[in-house]
């Protein structure tokens, strides 16, 4: 029998279903009620509807049409825009989180906007040149062609190449006491250049035959890049050819060069200089300095071409520089270079702007001097004293300090079009056929193995990309757009490429050295090899698929192609952070050319260049 409750000594009714559902409406109707006249009884705030007007309250629906993984939480505002954040059609967010997030729009907000590291501040070094100096056009149009190497190289290391001019010199203070001094023209000459460099408040001055031809990232380059320094220093090795100081370390030695007495005892090359104003540093540096004593010591033959003629010289003293810049880089990855191919049957055409730079930068370079090497790496192989550099196209990446690695990186739907052989995508083929992530996947499966998810996948590839040393290893540019113009700049050293119908060159490489135009076979040893008819295909399909990729109005293919990308997730982040990382790249250096051609009226410019290519098409007259 149930057990009876009792209250105050009185039984207690027990509650049948139907009492309990009578008590639940009453409480119900009860509370609503309540509800109503507290609503009502509350006079509305004129100030708070006038707002209300003004500025739209978010609500709990529109926060669930908005985000549907969290239907309560309501909407963000993206983050400020950052100044230059923006170019050739990429946009990003540079914070140091990048290396922290798997997908740049948990950070960006915005699906379109890559998140990058930080760009690094480059160091300025300075380049004394004097413009106004009476000289023949040849010689400056060769002396201009030297700096074009000299900014090259240094802008190629992370720093900020600056020529500095008499306009600088002059607007030093010290400028009118040096004038009505009586001194030495060459002494007077090498004062102007440290009044010039004084007027920029100091940091490092260098000659513009002092080049960093180096095997490896050195100690030397790391301390310069900090631009930290607290003594006036120069190098017992180099003499005059390199300077490190703060501003008024170097006003207080321009104030004591400019004393009568200790004038007159400076020499030219800054020999002569009292004890006391430089901090001598004795270790050995490993950048290689072109001076006379150089030249007559190591490569007579460039010494012989001055006696000639300064003009020959020069020329002659540039194309040796410029090889011993390619013979350095060469000799940094003895297993040669490899240009990532993860689809070989249909992807040909996709890399073969690739291959052929690999191809180029495999050869030997063009030197009045080819078996020699560079004053700071005597031991080093000159190229034309080994095999070939190896070119290969495996399918992944190999993450090695001995090969330069050169990486493709298409959009999914590119690779989707191209692998395929397919004009387009449906959305059947989506769901059922593609695969999740196939490009990253492949790249990486030799680095990071199998059952990997896409988020460590995308992580150790961004790295790859933009690491600490990752440009001095690998170059990575998307599959949509060419092989970038400038690669010269990357690498810091002219790299030869062959013209258009008349098989010149625009350096000074036989043609018999370079690569035939679309040279496009495959490495056999390294996969299967595409059939002719396929790669008669791909470039009409690669054409559709750039199209498809660079349409910005919403069409059935975009809607297609945002599937694609929500299903390929990690490489979609891939192919966006690589375009954007190239992006800043060109645009860095795009902004500082604009900058410099207000000072440097050619001097070391792309007029040099052409300068350049003037003289040879004379010499090719001259000599048909």
């Amino acid at each position: 029998m149930p057990k009876q409750h009792t209250l105050f000594g009185r039984p207690i009714p027990r509650f049948t279903t139907r009492r309990l559902t009578l008590l639940l409406v009453c409480l119900s109707l009860l509370a609503i009620s309540l509800i109503t006249t507290l609503t009502s009884a509350v006079p509305s705030s004129p100030s708070l509807s006038a707002y209300d007007r003004k500025i739209s309250i978010p609500r709990i629906g529109d926060s669930l049409s908005k985000s549907i993984l969290n239907p309560f939480r309501q909407p963000s505002h993206q983050p400020p825009r950052q100044s230059n954040d923006e170019y050739a059609g990429s946009s990003w967010w540079a914070d140091w989180k990048w290396l922290s997030v798997p997908f740049s729009s948990s950070v960006t907000l915005d699906k379109d906007r890559a998140l990058l590291p930080p760009l690094k501040k480059r160091q300025p070094i300075y380049c004394y040149y004097d413009a106004t100096a009476k000289k023949t056009r040849d010689e400056k149009d060769a002396e201009s062609e030297l700096l074009l190497t000299w900014r090259r190289a240094w802008w190629a290391q992370g720093f900020r190449p600056v020529i500095l001019s008499a306009a600088e010199a002059m607007k030093n203070p010290t400028y009118d006491r040096l004038q009505r001094l009586t001194v030495d023209a060459g002494v007077k000459g090498d004062l102007m250049r440290w009044l010039a460099w004084g007027t920029m408040g100091g940091g490092v001055l260098a000659h513009y035959t002092l080049l960093p031809t180096v095997l490896e990232e050195d100690e030397l380059l790391a301390y310069l890049r900090r631009g930290e320094y607290p003594h006036l220093t120069r190098w017992k090795n180099l003499g005059d050819a390199l300077f490190i100081g703060p501003k008024d370390d170097i006003s207080a030695a321009i104030r004591e060069f400019t004393e009568p007495p200790k004038l007159k005892l400076i020499k030219i090359g800054m020999t002569g200089v009292p004890e006391g104003i430089f901090k001598i540093d004795d270790a050995s540096t490993p950048l290689a300095s072109y001076n006379p004593g150089v030249l007559e010591k190591k490569y007579a033959k460039v010494a012989d071409s001055f006696k000639k003629g300064r003009v020959d010289g020069l020329r002659s003293l540039n194309r040796l520089i410029n090889s011993h810049l390619h013979v350095a880089w060469q000799n940094r990855f003895p297993d040669g270079i490899e240009v990532l191919k993860p689809y070989p049957e249909h992807t040909t055409t996709m890399v073969s702007g690739a291959l052929m730079l690999a191809r180029e930068l495999a050869f030997c370079p063009d030197s009045p001097m080819p078996a020699t090497c560079p004053p700071n790496l005597p031991k080093c192989t000159p190229c034309v004293a080994r095999s070939p550099m190896r070119v290969s196209t495996p399918a992944r990446y190999h993450n090695s300090s001995r090969i330069f690695s050169i990486g493709t990186v298409p959009h999914p739907w590119t690779l989707a079009v191209v692998d395929n052989m397919r004009e387009s995508l449906n959305v059947s083929w989506i769901r059922r056929e593609s695969q999740r992530d196939p490009w990253l996947t492949t790249v990486t499966r030799d680095l990071l193995g199998t059952g990997v998810s896409g988020n460590r996948r995308i992580m150790s590839l961004k790295e790859a990309v933009a690491g600490e040393h990752a440009m001095a290893h690998s170059l990575w540019h998307i599959a949509e757009k060419e092989m970038p113009t400038d690669m010269s700049w990357y690498f810091g050293f002219a790299i030869p490429k062959q013209g258009l119908d008349d098989g010149k060159s625009e350096s000074p490489v036989p043609a018999d050295r370079l690569p035939k135009k679309n040279d496009k076979a495959p490495d056999r040893s390294d996969g299967p090899v595409a059939s002719e008819e396929d790669v008669a295909k791909e470039p009409r399909l690669l054409e559709l698929a750039r199209d498809v990729v660079a349409q910005t109005k919403s069409t059935d293919e975009t809607k297609l192609r945002a599937s694609l990308e929500a299903w390929s997730m990690a490489d979609t982040e891939a192919w966006k952070f690589v375009r954007a990382f190239q992006s800043r790249r060109a645009m860095e250096r795009a902004e500082w050319e604009k900058d410099e051609a207000k000072y440097s009226s050619g001097s070391g410019t792309e007029k040099g260049r052409n300068a350049w290519n003037r003289w040879q098409d004379r010499k090719e007259d001259e000599n048909p």
